[in-house]
């Protein structure tokens, strides 16, 4: 099953804690992530973080909620996208133009999200309201405006057959109530 959305936003930080710069293109490697931004070429450091991203409507729906109108890089994700629920699976691939970004993981909202609106940390916790992280699996450039294509990944076959097993075990039990 493949989405497509649209790529809104990009930013980046040179260092931990530096305001976040919004641009209307960047170039994404292997190593280093997004260029230019520091969480992306961290060395020594699983690159579970590469890339961050978060959707519109979930930054919309923490604003209304803590009652506040704070721009998005805020968040201090490295993109934000909009038409498309981004996938809460790790191994879920995430397609821009020729750039593969792979889910890792939740990206959890850290306690710096109550000096940008109080309750805001909580706001983005529910549902991965905060955001996915992930690796480069291919880098390329990407630009504001550019088409976002979600590929969830398929479990792998012994896991396929645990599922249906296990359902088809559920429904035989269900029906013999």
């Amino acid at each position: 099953m493949t989405a497509v959305g649209r790529l809104a936003g990009i930013a980046r930080h040179a260092f931990p804690k530096a305001p976040m710069e919004t641009i209307a293109r960047a170039t994404v490697t292997l190593e280093g992530g997004i260029a230019g931004d520091y969480r992306g070429g961290v060395k020594g450091r699983p690159h579970k973080r590469q890339v961050t991203l978060i959707e519109r409507a979930d930054w919309d729906r923490a604003m209304a909620a803590v009652g506040a109108d704070v721009r998005w890089a805020e968040r201090r994700a490295n993109l934000l996208v909009e038409g498309v629920d981004l996938p809460q699976i790790p191994g879920a691939r995430i397609v821009i133009g020729d750039v593969v970004l792979e889910v890792t993981v939740e990206c959890d909202p850290c306690s710096r999200m109550e000096a940008v609106a109080p309750g805001l940390k909580d706001a983005l916790t529910p549902d991965w309201r905060g955001g996915v992280c992930t690796q480069v699996i291919a880098g390329g450039e990407i630009a504001v405006g550019d088409e976002i294509r979600i590929e969830q990944s398929c479990p792998n076959p012994s896991e396929r057959s645990t599922i249906s097993v296990t359902s088809a075990a559920s429904a035989f039990s269900s029906a013999r109530i």
